[in-house]
């Protein structure tokens, strides 16, 4: 059983969102050492004062969304000489406590569903708690979880094989979505979860929260198409941008046919790290000096972690140094130039990262988004009342 997407409600958030030719994201850094594995100096902080700073101007730019990672890792994180990631702020947390402090912007947790003993009686309430306090802005970006090492802290001996976990989250969904949308008690008897009587008020606003899903795989890509209303995909073909534009037309197809396959329509999404400079020299000389102060050793360590993720396969590891799934180097016309390559590649929107967050978002809107615009990939939002 499915109940209404938000985007089936003229008047939500996520509906006004989409209206956007060219939906706008930010991948918060709520972790130490950001998306780069660098030690070149920069303010980027996982700390939530900081990410509060960001989301706030996110917002005044115009930006659709923000998403938070979610990561479980040792006290060294990802090890080498910055010990990358080793702090990290809660992501189901953080991001639904910016809801206080916004207005518009919507607000994406990312949890990892299969870790510990999460039922979906628990994030169901959760879930319409948040919807109404945000206005229908919060969003659950829900992971089965691809690290063994991660599982293992939740004393799971053995790690659910890859296309299991996705059987597993799909009736974890189905369960919440009944509670979202019943209005008497439910009991329900499945392979993975059970309940007996349940009920869950309030209701969400717009049918029930935004649904998000990071995936590439067959399993995943069948999963998401039934559930999701955005869904993040990768490139097959490493970071960069050229070699990315040649296989995601065909990935990007593949999404839809299967959304349509059960009569939906889904929006996609992508992660590219931004290096832009008023010149493409300027450009490539930042893009230098990020990647001669290179951490291998905190590289090595995040692509040796025992896992069976499919996403990131043909990433090369100099490209894991700036991070981000695709790289845009250059001037802000550059900048514009490869974003609209993305779009007539089938892409719908970007989930923004860059090296130092606070400058280099500033001036993405002050350089980048003005383009956007006069490009027709971006409707100026007007700013709301406080």
């Amino acid at each position: 059983m499915s109940t209404p997407s938000p985007a089936e409600f003229p008047d939500s958030p996520l509906s006004h969102a989409l209206a956007q030719p060219l939906l706008l994201g930010l991948f918060l850094p709520i972790q130490s050492g950001g998306w780069s594995m660098s030690t070149l100096p920069r303010g980027t902080d996982w700390t939530f004062d900081y990410n509060a700073r960001l989301t706030r101007k996110a917002e005044d730019l115009g930006f659709d969304l923000v998403f938070g990672l979610a990561q479980w890792l040792g006290k060294d994180g990802h090890g080498g000489a910055m010990r990358y990631r080793r702090e990290s702020l809660d992501s189901f947390i953080t991001i639904a406590s910016l809801a206080s402090i916004t207005k518009r912007i919507l607000l994406v947790s990312t949890l990892h569903i299969l870790y510990g003993n999460w039922h979906p009686l628990h994030l169901a309430k959760f879930g319409a708690t948040l919807d109404h306090i945000s206005g229908g802005r919060w969003g659950l970006n829900m992971v089965t979880g691809h690290s063994i090492d991660e599982a293992a802290m939740f004393g799971r001996e053995a790690h659910f094989e890859h296309d299991l976990r996705y059987e597993m989250a799909s009736e974890f969904v189905d369960l919440m979505q009944q509670l979202w949308s019943l209005d008497d008690n439910l009991t329900f008897d499945g392979r993975w979860y059970r309940t007996r009587n349940a009920f869950v008020s309030p209701k969400p606003r717009y049918g029930r929260p935004v649904l998000v899903n990071a995936t590439s795989s067959p399993a995943g890509i069948a999963y998401a198409a039934k559930h999701s209303d955005l869904i993040f995909i990768t490139s097959s073909a490493g970071a960069q941008i050229d070699a990315a534009l040649d296989v995601l037309p065909a990935h990007t197809a593949q999404v839809r046919a299967a959304a349509r396959a059960h009569g939906r329509q889904v929006r996609t999404l992508i992660n590219p790290t931004i290096v832009c400079r008023p010149t493409e020299k300027e450009a490539r000389a930042y893009h230098d000096a990020i990647l001669s102060h290179a951490d291998f050793g905190a590289v090595d360590g995040f692509t040796g972690r025992r896992s069976d993720a499919q996403a990131w396969k043909g990433h090369q590891r100099e490209q894991r140094v700036l991070g981000g799934n695709i790289q845009i180097i250059g001037s802000p016309e550059h900048v514009v130039d490869d974003l609209q390559r993305l779009k007539a590649a089938g892409i719908d929107g970007v989930q923004l990262t860059f090296f130092d967050f606070e400058p280099d978002l500033a001036y993405f809107g002050e350089a980048v988004l003005p383009l956007l615009e006069e490009a027709g990939l971006r409707v100026r939002v007007q700013p709301q009342a406080t």
